[in-house]
């Protein structure tokens, strides 16, 4: 089993490894000896993990009860978070009790919001099961919802006790949700590796993914270390994201997926960054032949004039401006500050 230790406050430990699912009872028992555990999941997670999850909790002598909302980010909303207010009221949680999130994305966004919020705040752990929430999400303690001004606008910064990421629940995806993940994990490639990058350029992906996460959590973890609350290098974390977020808010959140939009919208950067010289010739190219090996798309019809009016809506839009990640070289990568009229010229461009 590998782990990535997260030296933030009290810090927290990333565990990772293929089939551990099956000890995560023991596994928190370790780090919360005493208190009620609220596992927080969707439909389609429970169906495939909510009875061995409660069954390992028993085993290790932690009382459990588990609340299940419907899945898919139209949920990531206050009316499902209100709900878990009223379970774990209901349940009796207290201050001395904890939640564990188990699923993706938008479960652990939600509850991890509940969690900081509920009482004032209570522990949780984070047991993601997909690509995107193993190799991004889990980490790094940043929780919301979406409201109708756009996506992640209410939250809070709130660290796990615990992340367990067992790998082998990657195998119950199908190739488009496995392809979704993949985003995540070449943005951090991009951004800070090119030995990551390199290894999903050429590797076997599937065949060496314990090594992969623990190489993508290694890299979100050293950067919540060091801006645990997004003041600076954090927004590197950021790259694609601009734009992807504006691409889901113009479907509705329902055409594309997070990792499709955000892999759109590092291709559709990097391609104006480099015509712009603003990073080297061929970076383009090669992001966009990592991004088709994981049968990512790189392209979208969506007008550009209408994505950056919805792209000012997002939290990188701040009083004097946005703050736009570029990366001038693979496993190099920067902030620019631009006015709202640069940034319009930029993806005028």
């Amino acid at each position: 089993m590998e782990k990535v230790t997260v030296k933030v406050r009290e810090g927290y430990d990333i565990l990772i490894d293929n089939g551990i699912l099956d000890k995560c009872g023991e596994l928190i028992k370790a780090v919360k000896p005493t208190g009620k555990c609220a596992v927080i999941t969707d439909d389609n997670v429970d169906g495939f993990y909510g009875a061995r999850v409660m069954k390992s909790l028993e085993a290790a002598g932690i009382e459990a009860a588990k609340y299940v909302f419907p899945h898919g980010e139209a949920s990531k909303n206050h009316s499902t978070l209100l709900g878990i207010y009223d379970f774990l009221a209901e349940k009796g949680f207290t201050r001395s009790d904890y939640i564990a999130a188990l699923g993706g994305g938008v479960v652990g966004d939600t509850a991890g919001f509940a969690a900081a919020t509920y009482m004032r705040g209570i522990d949780f752990v984070q047991i993601p099961t997909t690509g995107i929430s193993q190799s991004d999400s889990s980490v790094g303690g940043k929780t919301a919802v979406d409201i109708a001004g756009g996506k992640n606008l209410v939250g809070a910064f709130h660290q796990p006790r615990l992340v367990i990421c067992d790998t082998e629940t990657l195998s119950t995806l199908t190739d488009e949700f496995f392809a979704d993940g993949m985003a995540e994990i070449v943005k951090h490639g991009m951004i800070k590796s090119a030995q990551l990058f390199e290894i999903l350029s050429n590797g076997d992906i599937k065949g060496n993914l314990v090594e992969i996460m623990k190489q993508n959590v290694t890299i979100k973890g050293k950067v919540v270390e060091n801006d645990e609350r997004e003041k600076g290098e954090r927004m590197l974390l950021n790259f694609g994201h601009t734009l992807g977020h504006a691409l889901e808010k113009y479907y509705g959140f329902k055409k594309l997926s997070h990792g499709y939009a955000i892999s759109i919208g590092m291709s559709t950067f990097t391609h104006i960054a480099e015509r712009r010289g603003m990073c080297s010739a061929g970076v383009a190219d090669k992001l966009d032949a990592l991004l088709e090996k994981c049968g990512l798309p790189t392209t979208d019809p969506a007008p550009l004039h209408e994505l950056f009016k919805i792209s000012l809506g997002d939290k990188k839009h701040l009083a004097s401006g946005m703050n736009i990640v570029i990366c001038p070289e693979i496993g190099k990568s920067e902030v620019v500050k631009m006015s709202v009229d640069e940034y319009e010229k930029f993806l005028q461009s």
